[in-house]
């Protein structure tokens, strides 16, 4: 048997076993699942960890790999704290959203395994065998578990922008719809009702602290879990600004005005910035790229004819 062969029929059983061990997993999810259907209906108590993903609208195959992949995540995080703040910042608070989260982070380490076990099968290389093969596996596990975490991260660190982006015209619409006489209530419920189209980032959070303030929480503990769940120092400043007169009350025009000062004057210097650091790469582009074009446009039929006068001499 030739080793092209011998590698085809290898790769062939692991992937049958990888596929055999699905199979057996799916099966025990299923089983698990019939189990609580049963505990359900004898009257047993179900615990919210197992019911979790039960209302998600999903198979039961997706809320076994979410589950999965939320184990997968609880060994990352530990605390799990960063997770759930790093959710919210995305804007992914519904269950759907959750469960395409985690069913990525259990997905993930499987098929970037399988292809470093893939490589190692096809690719004929000295430097890819055994011990090295074993250190590529390794990375390839530690990097599976990391590379969900950071694609959120970088999606929740964008959305943030965006919000801090929209925080002047938030400032500009609250002074007006106070000037009119609404409580924050009435402000909050008319941004949602009417601002969405403007504040498409800024106006699901509204939303959201609109739903507790209705059910009866407290609007300065909703704005404050608001602020330390973003993390938008502009956004956290004009929270603070609006807590502080709902607890002790006083003129909050003034304040905003005075808060949106400091914000705009921040975001101007910003501009800046990335302004001086975008003249600074294009400068580097032009000199790169459009200098020596402009030479040889310039200089280069002089220099073509003092090389034909060099020749006649």
């Amino acid at each position: 048997m030739s080793a092209n062969v011998y590698a085809t029929v290898v790769a062939l059983a692991i992937f049958l076993g990888i596929i055999a061990v699905l199979g057996v997993i799916l099966l025990i999810f299923s089983s698990q699942s019939e189990r609580r259907i049963q505990r359900r209906l004898e009257g047993g108590d179900v615990s919210p960890a197992e019911d979790d993903f039960a209302n998600a609208g999903t198979r039961p195959v997706l809320q076994g790999i979410a589950r999965r992949g939320r184990a997968i995540d609880q060994f990352v995080d530990s605390e799990g704290s960063e997770s759930t703040r790093l959710l919210i910042q995305a804007g992914w608070r519904d269950t759907q959203s959750r469960v395409g989260y985690y069913v990525l982070q259990a997905l993930v380490p499987v098929v970037l395994v399988g292809l470093a076990i893939a490589g190692w099968l096809f690719v004929k290389n000295e430097y890819f065998e055994p011990p090295w093969v074993y250190v590529v596996i390794a990375g390839a596990v530690v990097l599976s578990m990391l590379i969900p975490r950071m694609i959120l991260r970088s999606i929740a660190n964008a959305r943030c922008q965006r919000i801090r982006k929209e925080v002047p015209l938030f400032v500009h619409l609250l002074v007006m719809l106070y000037d009119a006489g609404l409580s924050t209530r009435q402000a909050f419920a008319s941004l949602v009702r009417e601002g969405g189209g403007v504040l498409p980032e800024l106006g699901r959070e509204v939303q959201v602290v609109l739903r507790q303030i209705e059910a009866g929480a407290d609007s300065s503990e909703s704005l404050h879990t608001l602020s330390e769940t973003l993390k938008v120092d502009d956004l956290t400043s004009i929270l603070g600004v609006m807590r502080q007169v709902d607890r002790y009350g006083g003129e909050i025009r003034e304040p905003l005005h005075d808060a949106l000062k400091v914000i705009e004057e921040r975001q101007a210097l910003d501009l800046r910035e990335r302004v001086n650091i975008l003249s600074g790469r294009m400068t580097v582009v032009m000199i790169t790229f459009f200098f020596p074009g402009l030479m040889l446009f310039v200089a280069g039929p002089a220099f073509v004819s003092i090389i034909k006068a060099l020749k006649g001499l």
